[in-house]
């Protein structure tokens, strides 16, 4: 277990730095846009199948 004064190897926090970079710039966004794109693809295959909506 750590305690809040260790020194942390400058290699640790190059690796957590690429590591957040990587989550934050590339893989938060990709999810977003393949959620969203999976969402309005389900929607779309949907009203092929039972018709536009009425109201």
């Amino acid at each position: 277990m750590s305690t809040p004064n260790e020194v942390v190897p400058a290699e640790t926090r190059t690796r957590e730095t690429r590591v957040f970079v990587f989550l934050t710039v590339l893989l938060a966004p990709m999810l977003a846009v393949a959620l969203v794109g999976t969402y309005g693809l389900a929607i779309w295959v949907y009203q092929m199948l039972m018709g536009p909506p009425r109201g």
